[in-house]
């Protein structure tokens, strides 16, 4: 996952140890944030889960029903860098990953969505040496590109990209290299507005998404407002994405509220299971 302008000629120990570095210097960033919202986090779920339904919810339930026919798993940024413990963000995501259980619920997706039949597809997030050029940026944006997440050397160049921050999670690859997988062309901030997504479903005769994936508050939540606007049916499973906590917030909070508001239904993933099997 190194940038090729100053490590194109490093070795693999090398490039590992810059990642290591890199993730170290986002732990002591973050270290601030820990020491700022564990004593409140903690007791506050003391008393409650923050993340429950509300009990007695003003929003109508959710009416969503699978037609498999019609009906895709959508993937976004099922990678390294988001979800294992080598990851350049692991020290500001990893407790909400593991929380959730986010990586074994995706996998779960993966293999039911197989099993049934129907369209899989994985939006990627990558960069390449001349995204890291833009004369403007947001704060993540900025933080991403420091970081050297998702880095890869070309957009036709694979030469360091296995087991690097933007490969996928090993587990996954049996799912995703099966030569049935939609991989789309990578987003390149949060949405699939940029991507090939929404026309690679609709091609597939998809109107009926199943959005998993990273990171709730940004990539799952931006392709949950475009597939929306883009006339899709879309499920989110809340416990296969997990998001960052920081003194500015906790990620995966700010996302359960908008996809109470927004999703068609907002599933867990044994709800998830339980009705594509329904439907086969």
């Amino acid at each position: 996952m190194c940038n090729c302008h100053d490590h194109k000629h490093e070795p693999n120990n090398q490039v590992i140890s810059r990642r290591t570095a890199l993730r170290g210097g986002l732990v002591a960033a973050a270290a601030g944030a820990a020491s700022v919202i564990s004593a409140s986090a903690t007791q506050a779920q003391t008393t409650e889960n923050p993340y429950a339904d509300p009990a007695e919810p003003a929003l109508p339930p959710s009416d969503m029903k699978l037609d498999l026919s019609r009906t895709a798993l959508v993937v976004t940024d099922p990678q390294i860098d988001f979800l294992h413990p080598d990851g350049v963000t692991w020290g500001v995501i990893g407790a909400s990953v593991e929380e959730h259980n986010t990586v074994n619920n995706i996998e779960t997706l993966f293999k039911n969505a197989k099993a049934a039949g129907i369209t899989v597809a994985v939006s990627p997030h990558y960069y390449y040496p001349t995204d890291h050029g833009w004369k403007f940026e947001g704060a993540l944006e900025k933080l991403m590109h420091k970081i050297g997440m998702f880095d890869r050397k070309g957009p036709l160049i694979i030469d360091g990209f296995e087991g690097s921050g933007a490969d996928w999670m090993p587990q996954y690859k049996q799912y995703i290299d099966d030569g049935k997988t939609i991989v789309t062309s990578p987003h390149k901030v949060y949405g699939n507005d940029t991507n090939d997504l929404s026309l690679q479903l609709r091609k597939n005769g998809v109107n009926q998404v199943i959005l998993a994936g990273m990171s709730a508050n940004l990539c799952t939540e931006s392709h949950l407002r475009e597939l929306l606007e883009d006339g899709f049916e879309v499920a989110v499973i809340r416990d296969a994405t997990a998001a960052a906590k920081l003194p500015e917030g906790d990620g995966y909070l700010a996302a359960l509220t908008n996809f109470r508001y927004m999703a068609n239904a907002l599933w867990t993933t044994e709800e998830a299971v339980s009705n594509i099997k329904a439907a086969m």
